[in-house]
C-alpha cells in the first residue's frame, strides 16, 4: 500500500494519498488549503489518479481546496452528512465502501464536529491504519473529541494500528492507549 502524507495551510493540517500501489487511482484525505502544489508533485511523483476525496470533517482545514479538487479532477467529496452544513461545496455521503481498490471502514466519532469520522483501512502487507482527524493525535486528542469515544476506539483497534492524525506525527494506538494524558481515567 502506498501512503502519502504532507501538511498544508496556516494550520499544517495533514492531506493524505492513499493507494494500493503506484501508477493507478487514489483516495485523497482531507484536501485543507494550500494543497494545489504538494498534491500535483506527489499525483506526479506516484503516477496516482483521484477516484474519490474523503473528509475526516467539515472543518475549512480538512476541505478548503475540495470543490476545487473535485471539479479539476470530476470527482465528489465523501463528507459525513453531519457536517454537511459545515461545508459550502457540493458532497456526498461517507458510507464504509471502497474507493479506488481499498476498503474504508467509516466509524462515526461526533465530537470534534456532528460529522467526525474516523477511516480505518488494512493494507496488503498486514498493517492496519486508522486515520483519525481531529479525534486523536500523537498524545492529544481533538477539541470537543468525546473520551468515551475515543476509549472506544482504542479498544476496538491492534495496539500496531498506525494513527494518521489530522495535525503533527503519526502514532499508534499502543501508544496513545498507554501514554495519552488527555484519556487518563477514561480506562483506555
Amino acid at each position: 500500500m502506498l501512503v502519502v502524507g504532507f501538511g498544508s495551510g496556516p494550520l499544517q493540517a495533514n492531506c493524505y494519498l492513499l493507494a494500493e500501489a503506484a501508477g493507478g487511482p487514489c483516495v485523497v484525505v482531507d484536501p485543507g488549503p494550500e494543497v494545489a502544489a504538494p498534491l500535483t508533485a506527489a499525483l506526479g511523483e506516484h503516477r496516482l489518479v483521484p477516484a474519490a476525496l474523503v473528509a475526516t470533517h467539515g472543518h475549512p482545514d480538512h476541505v478548503a481546496s475540495a470543490a476545487s479538487l473535485s471539479a479539476e479532477h470530476g470527482v465528489p467529496l465523501h463528507l459525513h452528512p453531519g457536517d454537511a452544513e459545515l461545508y459550502d461545496g457540493d458532497s456526498v455521503p461517507l458510507e464504509a465502501g471502497i474507493f479506488a481498490g481499498l476498503a474504508i471502514d467509516v466509524r462515526h466519532l461526533p465530537g470534534h464536529t456532528p460529522g467526525s469520522v474516523v477511516l480505518g483501512l488494512g493494507t496488503a502487507e498486514g498493517g492496519r491504519l486508522a486515520l483519525t482527524g481531529d479525534t486523536l493525535f500523537a498524545g492529544s486528542v481533538g477539541r470537543g473529541a468525546d473520551p468515551a469515544a475515543v476509549r472506544t476506539l482504542l479498544e476496538s483497534l491492534p495496539d500496531d494500528t498506525v494513527v494518521l492524525p489530522g495535525h503533527g506525527p503519526a502514532t499508534t494506538i499502543g501508544r496513545e492507549r498507554a501514554g495519552n494524558p488527555f484519556l487518563a481515567g477514561t480506562g483506555a
